[in-house]
């Protein structure tokens, strides 16, 4: 399986944020703690190691012992469990939304990504353990961002209403999913496979936080991946001192909105992904997950009748910490909290977000994990390989935006040049000459030189957009050729990782599609792969 590689930056399809992180732009070190660098990660454990205690070990351990009573995990994912008990284990750790049948592909490269950066800390530091770790945001409640996934340019869409959070969602209905993609997978090994592994998930389990936590394993248990639901009174009780501190002196909210102003000033096309509230918490119970509030003196619940005084909602956090819920900005605290965790594996707008709380991280004095961007890959088969090289599109042609992939492939295989740089160029050499004579003679004159200039280059730009528009006509069998093979590798003209799922290859390659992936990923290779199977 050939792979090829090209900068993240060339792509087009990541932030300058994300760029300049990646090449270390010192402007940006404020707002992280250590670059993701083998050498850099020595530095990373020993911070760690002092600030996790074999209580909270010893806690996590009991926690995901009991999440794991009724999983058929590998002999090396209950290793890794049971290593947590012991000071020098680590973990590596992405997270994501709990997306029917996985739902984008690059789900499948966040945890490839923990997976192997796990077995490369354990080459480089042979003296500890590392765990790759998978958080599933069993308390988001955005359902419509997980209810579908694409399979051959169709939606399959679970419709339902729902409420609270989705871990606990009942897989009612998802028969009826099942029904509709099992009849357009078609025939085959690999089509059975796949509707073996989603009938074994989601109809056989009782709500979507198992049937995840079911699917994912099968895909991945031979890798020792550890699965975690940190929606539990066990763990949450580890957190009581930060959602107490939430509460009454509002720390997120003050850190927060300090270091995204700080990020703004750095440059206009730096974004802030998000913006934190007063109370950066959510009140969580069947059905429910709203906004926890302060105001006039009294906490309550939006759109609830639920309130409490000052000690009371104390007291709730005491014996129900369960029930209180980290927003987006809170979550990386509760993992950094629980878990003995060096790295944080995410795509751009998770590593944005997360450059934002680096004070706060400071001011409640828990280690800032190192931010590693994901990695991305674009698969082709043989066949889209051959036709690319026959075409003529390379690498960096074909991440191109539509209109400017047609128009650069154009212009290099027409026989006449349809580049007008030259006579612009001429065009405006000679309107100089004119505003001189026109300074020399009578200024008046030379706002009616300026709207001739203006006339002609315009009328230059529209002469070359009808000779381009020619060229395509006289051309177009070539580039409708063009235009199929990016639809193809680019469906709606976005990323193939951010829109097809994993069953489309799945079927085509079976369980060879995981190791492939698992043998050629480099986590910190910070390119973009583009990989050929």
């Amino acid at each position: 399986m050939p792979t090829e590689n090209i900068s993240f930056k060339k792509t087009g399809y990541f932030s300058s944020l994300i760029c300049d992180y990646l090449d270390e732009k010192s402007s940006l070190h404020p707002f992280y703690n250590r670059y993701p660098k083998l050498e850099n990660f020595k530095g990373q454990i020993e911070e760690k190691q002092k600030s996790f205690s074999i209580d909270s070990r010893n806690v996590l351990v009991t926690a995901l012992k009991k999440q794991y009573q009724h999983i058929d995990a590998s002999q090396l994912t209950l290793d890794h469990i049971e290593n947590l008990k012991k000071d020098n284990t680590f973990t590596i750790t992405t997270g994501h939304q709990l997306n029917i049948f996985t739902g984008p592909l690059y789900f499948l490269y966040k945890i490839i990504s923990t997976i192997n950066l796990t077995k490369e800390l354990k080459q480089a530091y042979p003296e500890y353990n590392f765990v790759p770790v998978y958080w599933m945001a069993t308390e988001d409640h955005d359902f419509d961002e997980i209810n579908y996934f694409n399979f051959k340019g169709k939606k399959v869409q679970w419709n339902r209403a729902s409420n609270g959070a989705v871990g606990d969602l009942s897989t009612d209905g998802l028969d009826e999913v099942f029904e509709l993609f099992s009849k357009d997978l078609g025939v085959g090994e690999n089509a059975n496979a796949l509707r073996d592994l989603f009938s074994e998930a989601y109809l056989k389990h009782n709500n979507l936080a198992d049937a995840t936590r079911f699917l994912t394993n099968a895909i991945f248990k031979a890798y020792g991946l550890v699965i975690i639901d940190a929606n539990t009174a066990e763990l949450k009780k580890e957190f009581v001192p930060f959602i107490k501190d939430e509460l009454q002196n509002e720390t997120s909210f003050k850190s927060v909105s300090e270091t995204s102003n700080k990020i703004n000033e750095l440059a206009e096309n730096y974004k802030i992904q998000v913006n934190p509230r007063e109370i950066n918490l959510f009140y969580l119970k069947e059905n429910l997950r709203e906004r926890i509030v302060f105001e006039e003196g009294i906490y309550g619940v939006v759109d609830t009748d639920i309130t409490w005084t000052k000690e009371t909602i104390l007291k709730e956090v005491d014996t129900n910490p369960e029930r209180f819920s980290p927003n987006v900005i809170m979550r990386p605290l509760y993992q950094e909290v629980i878990l003995p965790n060096l790295c944080y594996i995410g795509g751009g707008g998770e590593l944005a977000y997360l450059f934002q709380l680096k004070d706060f991280f400071n001011k409640v004095d828990i280690p800032f994990p190192a931010l590693l961007l994901r990695n991305s890959v674009l698969i082709q088969s043989k066949k889209q390989q051959q036709k690319l090289q026959k075409l003529h599109i390379s690498n960096e042609d074909i991440f191109l935006k539509r209109d400017s992939f047609v128009n650069k492939k154009v212009r290099e295989i027409s026989n006449i040049d349809i580049d007008f740089s030259s006579q612009k160029k001429y065009l405006k050499q000679q309107f100089e000459d004119l505003y001189k004579l026109a300074e020399q003679t009578d200024k008046s004159f030379l706002g009616a030189v300026k709207a001739q200039e203006v006339k002609q280059l315009k009328g230059l730009d529209n002469l070359e957009k009808r000779l381009s528009k020619a060229q395509k006509r006289k051309l177009s069998d070539q580039v409708s050729r063009m235009i199929d093979i990016q639809n193809e590798l680019f469906p709606n003209q976005s990323l193939q990782e951010r829109n097809t799922n994993f069953s489309e290859f799945y079927l085509e390659y079976g369980e060879e599609l995981i190791s492939e992936l698992i043998k050629h990923l480099d986590p910190l290779k910070s390119e973009f792969t583009i990989l050929t199977l």
